[in-house]
């Protein structure tokens, strides 16, 4: 992500990893941040599967490649990382399951902060990071390329 901008709107945000003592404020903007019914149908659901998320439900959970941002003592935007993904389709490195921003934070940087916080993380011990995209989300393909992501195939990995 060399040459890219990562730096925060301003001072009254802050970066830093997550903790456990995070789960109901994550699951609470994982709600927040999707339509209603896109990601879950209910807050106390949101916040059932950050914790799932946080136990390892999808890969062994990495808080200090998982930070979040906090603007004025409120989180709004969060990244979640696992050491490897638990799906067949996807490659065998540390994989993001989920990036929000609260909707009135969007087009702010605060994705691009956090992927780079991420991918700076894992890179002491794996050279790559890996996510999922539907492919109709065309302003986070946009994000996600311009940053360096690629398309990654099974086929494309020389077994």
């Amino acid at each position: 992500m060399a040459g890219i901008e990562t730096s925060l709107p301003s001072s009254a945000f802050t970066v830093r990893p997550s903790t456990n003592g995070d789960v109901n404020q994550v699951g609470s903007l994982y709600f927040r941040a999707y339509p209603p019914g896109d990601a879950c149908t209910t807050e106390a659901e949101a916040i059932a599967d950050v914790a799932a998320s946080y136990h390892g439900e999808y890969g062994a959970y990495l808080h200090e490649a998982s930070p979040v941002i906090v603007h004025d003592g409120e989180l709004v935007a969060s990244v979640m990382t696992v050491q490897q993904a638990p799906w067949d389709d996807t490659p065998d490195c540390p994989f993001i399951i989920e990036l929000f921003t609260a909707p009135g934070y969007r087009r702010a940087g605060l994705a691009t902060v956090l992927l780079a916080a991420a991918a700076s993380a894992v890179m002491t011990t794996d050279p790559s990071i890996a996510l999922r995209v539907d492919a109709s989300n065309t302003a986070a393909i946009t994000l996600y390329e311009r940053l360096g992501f690629r398309p990654w195939h099974e086929s494309s990995a020389g077994v």
